[in-house]
């Protein structure tokens, strides 16, 4: 929402089953974000936000993407997304490269140690993700589930674009 002049009593506050299950995603999303990422720093050659990243430009054509078209992918700035791949760079998973026909584009392309980090990362991460998310959850919770958070995504996405982000 984005104006500023909101009362509290212009405000449809939650009732108490609204509250309950706000207060079992926030702690559910955060718990588990926790927990995969521990997963990954402790046991993975790369970090769960690197991860991410890989796992974009392994399924872009020719392993690469604009590092605009990333940062959006990823949700994430694209001073953040800078960090990122210079980090990532540095270890030889990612290049950066300019991008044909467009002098101030750059594209992130994934490298073959990238795309090794990846293939070593990808049981681990799928075994975490199944033991703190799909195997706690039934067939029909884990549908629903994944309908509900594009709902969720979707209305988050639109108020972005109202807001003018990128």
């Amino acid at each position: 929402m984005n104006d500023k002049s909101v009362t509290s009593d212009d405000v449809r506050w939650l009732d108490e089953q609204q509250q309950w299950a706000w207060r079992r995603f926030l702690d559910g999303t955060s718990r588990f974000f926790e927990s995969l990422g521990d997963v990954h720093d402790a046991e993975l050659p790369v970090t769960l936000g690197e991860y991410h990243l890989l796992v974009q430009l392994s399924e872009a054509p020719g392993r690469t993407l604009r590092m605009s078209a990333l940062a959006e992918y990823l949700v994430l700035s694209r001073s953040r997304l800078t960090h990122t791949v210079d980090r990532m760079e540095r270890r030889g998973l990612v290049e950066r490269r300019p991008a044909p026909g467009d002098r101030r584009g750059v594209n992130c392309v994934m490298t073959d140690a990238g795309f090794a980090a990846l293939v070593a990362s990808a049981p681990g991460h799928v075994t975490a993700v199944r033991r703190f998310l799909v195997d706690v959850l039934d067939d029909e919770e884990m549908a629903m589930l994944g309908r509900a958070m594009a709902k969720v995504a979707s209305a988050a996405r639109g108020e972005q674009e109202l807001a003018g982000h990128e």
